[in-house]
């Protein structure tokens, strides 16, 4: 294998690594930096060694032996524990181990961890996008639409409350569930979003890795509450996304439209199974359960995925669930996604002057310029888009993304 091979190996096994890595550190010597900091350490041994040694048959064992060496090389090292019997023991236990709930998976007891009540609930996510997925900090910073200097401190203040509280490697039990599913079921959206449209410069533009990640957690989460609505909405609401992730980007490179995206390559199988899910959510709420976000989210792509053509959308019901929407989570981005509704209904002109009342809130967000360009773009405004497409492009991360906004961009007259 060449060293663009053995490059993008690397590449592969840390998306598909991570996390476990990290998670059985975590386990194993109970310190979130010292997982962090030794799956970091193999990794990096990695790159130096397997140009030349060549990548071993199994990638992910090799990272979690060096990574465990790298752990118990640091501990000595900096001589952290007084007691050196509970050193050996760390090192070399021979216990039983603690019974670990009723899912023995190693990163869902991570996710849980770091989604403990004691930390704000953007943190809890925050760590456990770092933790669990792998994203770089910049990446989180981006999804928060802050500083990546805050992130970081965001991130190293959690580590050490985490350490300080001595929070248990475990699924907690099930009269603590509620306390940490909306952290939890908030990490998992943002993993799978993540997949869904990367922002990782350089990266692919979809990364499959982290959607089947978060589409496998979240149906252990369901599993643990099979009666959650939220949980079998977010699931619901992945599987409809996922549906269509071979039609979503071209031969070329180039993100395709939703409007634009061949139907028939959808999944039919995930589009089944996420409108099953959303009809039970809807029987539950016209029994008197009322949906959750994510059971909204998940019945405006069951809409979409509905449609055979773009044509045959009900954009009259999308509106309506939007403004349920809107009622339950008024933030920026949903009205920003309502917007789009607006346009179909009532006009991109009346379209335009919502999103425009969004400019600051979202002014750093590369979805407002590129839903104000093709606003503008349907009103005959063209140098107006074309600004508004320019702006886009230098905020977005994702490849594929940027050679669509491009191209529209220089289709304008």
């Amino acid at each position: 294998m060449n060293d663009a091979g053995v490059r993008e190996a690397i590449t592969r096994t840390h998306r598909a690594e991570w996390g476990r890595v990290v998670a059985s550190l975590t386990k194993r010597f109970g310190d979130l930096d010292v997982a962090e900091e030794a799956a970091a350490e193999a990794f990096a041994a990695a790159v130096e060694r397997w140009p030349a040694d060549g990548v071993p048959p199994n990638p992910g064992g090799w990272l979690t032996t060096t990574a465990g060496r790298k752990a118990i090389d640091r501990i000595r090292r900096e001589n952290k524990r007084d007691d050196k019997h509970k050193e050996a023991q760390t090192v070399y236990d021979d216990d039983p181990p603690e019974p670990v709930g009723a899912i023995d998976d190693d990163r869902l007891r991570l996710i849980f961890i770091c989604c403990h009540p004691a930390l704000a609930m953007e943190t809890r996510v925050a760590l456990t996008l770092r933790m669990v997925a792998g994203l770089t900090v910049p990446e989180i910073a981006r999804a928060f639409l802050v500083r990546e200097t805050a992130m970081e401190q965001r991130i190293t203040r959690a580590k050490a409350k985490i350490k300080a509280a001595r929070i248990p490697y475990r699924v907690p039990s099930a009269e603590d569930l509620p306390a940490r599913l909306s952290g939890v079921l908030a990490v998992l959206y943002l993993v799978f979003n993540e997949g869904y449209l990367a922002t990782r410069p350089g990266a692919g533009p979809l990364r499959h890795d982290l959607t089947a990640e978060a589409i496998r957690l979240t149906r252990l989460i369901r599993a643990l509450l099979p009666d959650d609505g939220e949980t079998a909405g977010l699931l619901a609401l992945m599987l409809l996304t996922e549906a269509r992730r071979a039609a979503r980007v071209s031969a070329g490179g180039e993100l395709v439209p939703l409007a634009e995206q061949d139907r028939g390559a959808w999944d039919a199988a995930l589009i089944a199974e996420g409108h099953r899910l959303v009809r039970e959510r809807l029987a539950a709420a016209a029994a008197g359960a009322a949906p959750g976000r994510y059971q909204i989210l998940a019945a405006i792509n069951a809409v979409h995925t509905s449609a055979r053509d773009i044509r045959d959308t009900d954009w009259t019901q999308i509106l309506a669930l939007y403004d349920h929407l809107v009622r339950l989570d008024p933030s920026p981005v949903i009205a920003l996604n309502r917007a789009i509704a607006v346009a179909e209904l009532d006009g991109p002109d009346v379209a335009l002057a919502a999103v425009d009342r969004l400019d600051d809130k979202l002014a750093g967000y590369h979805a407002y310029h590129a839903t104000r360009a093709d606003l503008l773009r349907r009103l005959g405004r063209s140098r107006e888009a074309r600004a508004a497409y320019d702006k886009a492009i230098e905020l977005a991360g994702n490849t594929a993304e940027t050679a669509h906004l491009t191209r529209r961009r220089d289709q304008l007259g």
